[in-house]
């Protein structure tokens, strides 16, 4: 089971939603990940640097004929991260609904 650990860092968002986008896919190229989330080229890449740097995602960028490409995927660091998190999530949902119940 997976410890709980809310993470300040994955819950703004649109950060939590990449991130939940990337634990589907083994790699996932930019432009879909950008129609997907609704997002500009910049904001997307502001997105995916921050979770670079915290060591979440890696990124790998290539050139397609004349064009460079940028795919993303998350690292297992960024997996136990995002796990921990939803676990969190989870606990304070159950912990809602217990205090709710025990009011009524």
């Amino acid at each position: 089971m997976t410890e709980p650990r809310f993470d300040e860092l994955i819950h703004p968002s649109t950060r939590l939603s990449l991130v939940a986008t990337l634990t589907a896919a083994d790699w996932a190229e930019f432009g879909y990940l950008k129609e997907q989330l609704g997002l500009s080229d910049s904001a997307l890449s502001k997105q995916l640097t921050t979770l670079e740097e915290a060591g979440y995602v890696t990124t790998e960028r290539r050139l397609s004929g004349t064009r460079r490409k940028v795919r993303a995927r998350l690292t297992d660091a960024g997996r136990d991260a995002f796990d921990g998190h939803i676990a969190a999530l989870q606990e304070i949902i159950t912990e809602a609904g217990a205090a709710r119940r025990s009011e009524g």
